[in-house]
């Protein structure tokens, strides 16, 4: 379904990644300037209550992770440092959301559940990144799981859009708790998936399944 979204938004923005490249701007700078944008609209918004005004300035900036890979791909730009960039800018401005929603919850919301809950999604959505990045980096692969990148951002911008909107505060704290669930189950996921890969692998004579340098 996210896919099909994703290819509506592409047709979207195309004419604004035209324009922005023959202003000669980069696919780098957009990616920048995103996760600026995202980290701003969380960390200054939500924590003062400002939930919707956050939400729409997020998903304003969060398009930016479309236009910029639009636009590698149409110059054929695309390069190694520039995946890197957008994955570890990526990692900033999606930490930026729960980290907005746990000072929200400590200082607005006064609720130490949700700001425990809040705080839960920041790390498990990191782990489940940072699991398949180092699955990949060992020769494995580690793309399973219920809870995607996508489908956690969608999940919580919606829910707190929609919460602010009709003054529903419960949909937030749904998607809180789903989100930290969900999270930490997809991590489990990809630690299980990578073991059977890597037991197979010690089978047949390849890496061995226990131990190995750690990561930094």
């Amino acid at each position: 379904m996210l896919d099909h979204f994703r290819a509506f938004w592409t047709k979207v923005i195309s004419p604004v990644a035209h324009l922005l490249i023959r202003l000669g701007v980069s696919p780098d700078v957009v990616t920048l300037v995103g996760t600026v944008g995202v980290s701003a609209g969380a960390l200054v918004f939500y924590p003062q209550g400002e939930l919707l005004i956050g939400t729409v300035v997020i998903t304003a900036f969060v398009f930016s992770d479309l236009l910029d890979g639009y636009m590698a791909r149409t110059t054929g730009r695309s390069s190694t440092f520039g995946a890197f960039l957008d994955s570890t800018l990526d990692r900033i401005g999606d930490a930026s959301i729960f980290a907005g929603l746990a000072l929200y919850f400590a200082w607005e919301g006064d609720s130490r559940l949700y700001l425990v809950l809040s705080l839960v999604c920041l790390v498990m959505g990191a782990v489940t990144s940072y699991a398949r990045a180092r699955a990949e980096s060992l020769g494995f692969t580690a793309n399973v799981g219920i809870a995607e990148r996508a489908d956690r951002l969608v999940t919580i911008l919606v829910m707190t859009g929609l919460g602010a909107i009709f003054d529903l505060p419960v949909l937030m704290h749904i998607a809180l708790w789903a989100l930290a669930i969900a999270s930490t189950v997809t991590v489990v996921q990809r630690v299980w998936f990578v073991r059977r890969q890597a037991l197979s692998a010690a089978a047949d004579g390849g890496p061995a399944a226990d131990g190995g340098p750690a990561a930094g």
